[in-house]
């Protein structure tokens, strides 16, 4: 695949974004390609007006590039991701800060990593996203796409909330609990695994239903395909908020008798990793399952 438009998407406002957005752009001008900034970059504006550069909405983005470059952390992925799937743009992501799952270029090493990229040396990994949706009184209220989870959960107060979950339409069981996270594979390794809830491989066409804190301690992680549908109703929020989140990024109040509907969006999302890429070296650094006890 050739890329020749170029898309940057930046976590806004990070103070260790500027040099490494600077180099970034110097890079690919030297590539002779065409260098698309999207308008998160808007705030480094003296930068761009230095490499002869304007910011571009998202939707300009999706239509003309070929690739986009993220800077920052797997938020920053998460969010090109859901915004770029419909248009099937692949994102490689340079990480800012802590070690990403899905950022996984270092600074020092994107200029070998982009060399390899232009060669066409590289990973493709194919990830799929949720499409949610929540309906009051059969009307469609809120809704968004995840490429991590879909969580339904407490917003406010150390309350629990009741909901019946249906899965295919098949009553499943009606629970107390803090809340519940449906996580696709690529989810699965974050607010799922710390409330207990299996990792399933990136590549794998699976979901897995997580309760949280449950109140009847028989309540297990359930693991389904990644094409079944899933429904949550709440019952009763007893005075609590109970709140959907889609990859923490995007919140909407639920009230009694809502429901939230979560299936598989059609479009999937494109990353592009080095080819020294491994999902189970991550998994080791990121879990730390190499560290040594001591005695």
């Amino acid at each position: 695949m050739s890329f020749r438009t170029i898309g940057i998407i930046v976590k806004p406002e990070s103070h260790d974004v500027s040099d490494i957005l600077s180099a970034v752009v110097r890079y690919l001008k030297q590539r002779d390609v065409a260098v698309l900034p999207d308008n998160s970059a808007r705030c480094y504006t003296e930068l761009l007006q230095q490499h002869q550069l304007t910011t571009h909405d998202r939707n300009a983005i999706g239509e003309q590039c070929d690739m986009v470059i993220t800077l920052g952390g797997d938020g920053t992925i998460l969010g090109a991701a859901r915004s770029l799937a419909n248009r099937n743009v692949p994102v490689l992501g340079i990480n800012i800060g802590r070690l990403g799952f899905l950022a996984d270029v270092s600074p020092d090493e994107f200029e070998q990593v982009l060399d390899d990229v232009f060669d066409g040396n590289y990973q493709r990994d194919e990830r799929y996203l949720f499409y949610a949706e929540v309906y009051r009184n059969d009307e469609v209220v809120f809704s968004a796409d995840a490429l991590n989870d879909v969580v339904v959960h407490v917003r406010n107060v150390a309350r629990m909330i009741e909901f019946e979950t249906r899965i295919n339409g098949q009553f499943v069981n009606h629970q107390r609990a803090d809340g519940l996270i449906v996580t696709t594979p690529t989810g699965s390794t974050a607010y799922a695994v710390s409330s207990g809830g299996p990792i399933l491989h990136a590549n794998l066409e699976a979901m897995a239903i997580v309760p949280i804190c449950p109140h009847t301690l028989s309540s297990r992680p359930l693991v389904v395909r990644s094409d079944a549908k899933v429904e949550i109703k709440i019952c009763h929020t007893r005075q609590a908020i109970a709140q959907v989140t889609c990859d923490g990024q995007m919140s909407f109040d639920m009230e009694d008798n809502d429901r939230l509907h979560i299936r598989r969006k059609a479009h999937t999302t494109t990353l592009l990793h080095p080819n020294n890429h491994s999902y189970y070296e991550i998994l080791r650094a990121k879990l730390r399952w190499s560290e040594h006890l001591e005695a």
